[in-house]
């Protein structure tokens, strides 16, 4: 008995095959090798065609199938985890009108920062908890103010996810949790945000009905079976925004627990067991993927856009040709905690949320020509990286989420030890790392879903600890001192 999942990423589209019994990944393929086309015919635009989405899809299906040799009936259900705040629009036939606006587009932030104004900060950081922003519904806004032809021939809005599942089973539905990423549901009155739709001029029925999050989302229909090498009638049980899924495949559920990520960009995600929001709005809060109205579970997100892209910098500009990110911590770990009174500020690859969206570009502070060198700029950069997260974890415990414990995937920043030790010493946390990933997580989703494993407890029993780092006390307050530096030059950059 086997589940599959699929992650729905904006550079590739992964596959994986668990043995439902075992937990273990038998399988797993992405698609394509090299990233997918993101199309941006102007500035600050960004749009991928899901069509791409569906036949990177079809063959990281076949791979695993491939892989695998198992029969196809013996796939007992299906889970899907997908980039967040994706707009997908399809007419009555449920064709593709335009190409995915997707995440990190942000023609919409216009739109949403006049809905912000115009229907109230209190209204909408006390329903929606979160700035409209340049959420979907502010995406959608846009496609009506400028592409009213378009508009017209809408019949659904989607995530991504809602794409992919319709294209699996023919049916047009999503999730309490994919509304609240698109900044449409209402947490108050538990139901989509009548004031939203008539401020945007939204009719109710461009919006698919609404599924549990686990639970029967639709059957495999003929014509994507017979496209996939599938079995007909194979339930649809799970689906989430890559972050929640995330969380859920390092099983953080639970208020207090938090998942990380640290690649190019970086996120923490913590849960909240009430509904509060940040007054200044720059952290995002969405329904988790165990909320429901008696049991509140909320997904705070912190993003930092200038995370893994800062060490590869340094990597590429500073280190010499032959210096791997491995010989780079190694002569990071030369140099004490605070680098010798040198910040780096990460802040080089956007406006930051955290710092109410401004951009203040990266900053360099405290070289000494006399004693600096490139292993103080190298230290400087991770610290600058993991101040950031202890930056943004300051506004995540403002609004009742207390961090004593930090999951992570055993992969990109989190592999080196400095970074971790300092994120544990500045943050007096404990980091555990797992060997897991997003489409793993979906999978098991899918079994939860599906009543295969009756709590994500028992879907997770098999979840692999690789490595328990603890906060090193002795030097807490060296962690301490760093970073109240930073934070000061942080601050002044800002002025």
């Amino acid at each position: 008995m086997y589940l599959l999942g699929y992650d729905i990423g904006s550079s590739s589209v992964k596959a994986s095959l668990v043995d439902a019994q075992s937990g273990l990944c038998v399988a797993s393929d992405f698609f394509p090798k090299q990233e997918m086309e993101i199309i941006a015919v102007k500035s600050g635009w960004a749009e991928q065609n899901p069509e791409q989405w569906w036949e990177n899809l079809k063959l990281a299906t076949e791979s695993v199938l491939k892989q695998s040799n198992i029969d196809a009936s013996d796939i007992k259900a299906i889970g899907i985890s997908y980039q967040m705040h994706g707009l997908v629009v399809v007419d009555k036939n449920q064709k593709v009108l335009r190409p995915a606006i997707i995440w990190c587009d942000s023609r919409a932030v216009p739109y949403g920062e006049k809905a912000f104004e115009t229907l109230g900060k209190e209204y909408c950081l006390s329903h929606l908890l979160n700035s409209p922003g340049n959420f979907t519904a502010s995406k959608l806004a846009w496609i009506k103010a400028n592409e009213p032809e378009v508009f017209e021939k809408i019949d659904k809005i989607m995530l991504p996810g809602d794409y992919i599942a319709m294209k699996l089973t023919g049916n047009s539905c999503t999730t309490i949790s994919g509304l609240s990423e698109g900044i449409f549901w209402d947490f108050k009155n538990e139901t989509i945000s009548k004031e939203l739709m008539e401020y945007y001029g939204f009719d109710q029925s461009l919006i698919a009905s609404i599924v549990p999050t686990f639970g029967l989302q639709g059957e495999m229909n003929a014509e994507a079976a017979a496209t996939l090498g599938l079995k007909i009638g194979t339930p649809v049980t799970y689906r989430a925004g890559d972050q929640p899924n995330n969380a859920l495949s390092l099983n953080v559920l639970n208020p207090g627990e938090i998942a990380s990520t640290a690649g190019t960009s970086g996120v923490v995600y913590g849960i909240n067991g009430h509904v509060n929001y940040d007054p200044l709005s720059r952290v995002d809060t969405f329904a988790h993927v165990n909320h429901d109205k008696a049991n509140t579970r909320l997904g705070v997100l912190l993003c930092i856009n200038g995370t893994g892209i800062l060490n590869s910098w340094i990597k590429r500009n500073i280190a010499s040709a032959d210096t791997s990110y491995t010989d780079m911590n190694n002569l990071a770990s030369q140099v004490k905690i605070g680098a010798d009174g040198v910040s780096i500020i990460p802040f080089g690859n956007g406006a930051e949320r955290i710092l109410q969206n401004r951009e203040i570009s990266a900053s360099v502070h405290g070289i000494n020509y006399n004693i600096h060198d490139k292993r103080h700029l190298m230290r400087a950069a991770q610290e600058g990286i993991v101040f950031s997260f202890k930056y943004g974890m300051e506004i995540m415990e403002s609004i009742g989420i207390d961090i004593h414990t930090i999951k992570a995937g055993h992969a990109n920043m989190f592999l080196s030890p400095l970074f971790r030790n300092t994120l544990s010493g500045i943050t007096q946390a404990t980091i555990e790392l797992y060997d897991t990933d997003g489409s793993v997580g979906a999978a098991k989703g899918a079994g939860i879903g599906a009543g295969i494993y009756k709590n994500a407890e028992e879907a997770f029993a098999s979840l692999k600890k690789i490595e328990v780092i603890e906060p090193e006390i002795k030097n807490i307050s060296a962690y301490q001192g760093a970073y109240n530096l930073w934070k000061k030059r942080l601050e002044e950059s800002m002025k």
